[in-house]
């Protein structure tokens, strides 16, 4: 196994909370067992993806909120909330809230744009104002600032016997705004998000420039030095970088799971073998095998060697004995190959959970 001169520093993984539509609280609460898994084992951090209209976590700021109050030292971050579904204000409300209550403990990370099938939706979504509202960069700059506690207006103070009214978004929590990710897929955002004070969430899911050989690792590489670069000169010398690629341990996996993740990888290595539209989206390659077979792996990985946080995401589709299993590999075997240690209080494996 190659060496690498700095260890893991932290932990974490990603899941999309996959429910069945005829039984959506049986999802819910295996996403929910599954974070409290995640502290048992001394996992660092537990991220959820967001997705609207489909079968997985339309409102991660509800369940990190449940979650936080079934855990008590893993961090609950987002990857992503595309703010284009969002009102930054409102937004900012509730992560301000949910962030109180779990002691400072989340990450949001978001990202801009128009939303996946806005012509669709829009007549729902903005019924009045589709046609003006902003998806640049400009959204995230208003959420963040309200999040930092900025003036959203000059009225404030007492109005009548027992209203009191403040000038800035409330519940304040001190440290979110330092908190606040981005998931960035392209140079350009990368640049801006380290320029503009975010951290920076890189997945398994890029965008190369058109100047660039289409190799995920280099790319991945690329956009994550000029995210640091663009940090610096900003200022933001305590900028965090975390990569989340696919990651799928056999280790402890019985026959039947393991045929059942070659299938599930086998499916989706056609993706991953050349660029994809217009943009020439690429895909990482899910990694699959032992602990040591992919720290090997991971080592090789340019787009890894950059980074000392990860969050590993989970595969879509498998059952809670799966995730139960490969989080447990995760942070028994592979997390101690790449150099990471499990906080001291950490109290064991639970496999019953």
């Amino acid at each position: 196994m190659p060496e690498k001169s700095q260890p893991l520093h932290k932990l974490g993984f990603l899941t999309i909370g996959l429910f069945d539509p005829a039984d959506p609280a049986a999802g819910h609460e295996s996403t929910l067992q599954i974070i409290e898994l995640g502290e048992k084992l001394g996992f660092d951090s537990a991220w959820l993806r967001h997705r609207h209209l489909q079968f997985g976590i339309s409102s991660p700021v509800a369940v990190m909120a449940a979650a936080s109050q079934r855990t008590s030292r893993i961090e609950l971050g987002t990857a992503v909330t595309p703010l284009g579904w969002e009102n930054p204000l409102r937004l900012a409300e509730d992560l301000a809230t949910v962030d109180v209550l779990s002691g400072g403990r989340i990450n949001p990370g978001v990202s801009v744009g128009e939303p996946m099938q806005f012509d669709t939706l829009k007549h729902e979504l903005y019924p009045d104002t589709a046609d003006v509202e902003d998806f640049s960069y400009a959204r995230v700059e208003r959420f963040a600032r309200l999040v930092a506690g900025e003036p959203v207006r000059e009225f404030s103070g007492k109005q009548g016997v027992v209203e009191e009214f403040s000038r800035r978004v409330e519940p304040h929590s001190a440290g979110l705004r330092e908190r606040l990710w981005y998931g960035a897929g392209s140079l350009k955002s990368a640049v801006w998000a380290g320029a503009n004070g975010f951290n920076l969430l890189s997945s398994s899911v890029i965008f190369p420039s058109p100047d660039q050989e289409p190799d995920f690792a280099l790319v991945q590489q690329s956009q994550v030095r000029a995210f640091r670069k663009a940090a610096a000169d900003a200022g933001h010398s305590g900028a965090r970088v975390s990569q989340g690629l696919v990651v799928i341990l056999t280790d402890s996996a019985s026959p039947e799971q393991r045929e059942k993740y070659q299938r599930y990888v086998d499916e989706r290595t056609p993706r991953t073998l050349t660029p994809q539209g217009p943009r020439g989206m690429m895909f990482a390659a899910d990694l699959i095998g032992t602990s040591a077979e992919i720290a090997e792996q991971l080592y090789a990985h340019a787009g890894f060697r950059e980074v000392d946080e990860v969050a590993f995401a989970l595969p879509f589709s498998f059952e809670h004995e799966d995730y139960v299993q490969i989080l447990t590999d995760i942070a028994e075997k592979l997390g101690p190959a790449l150099g990471w240690v499990a906080p001291p209080t950490t109290s064991g494996s639970p496999s019953t959970v």
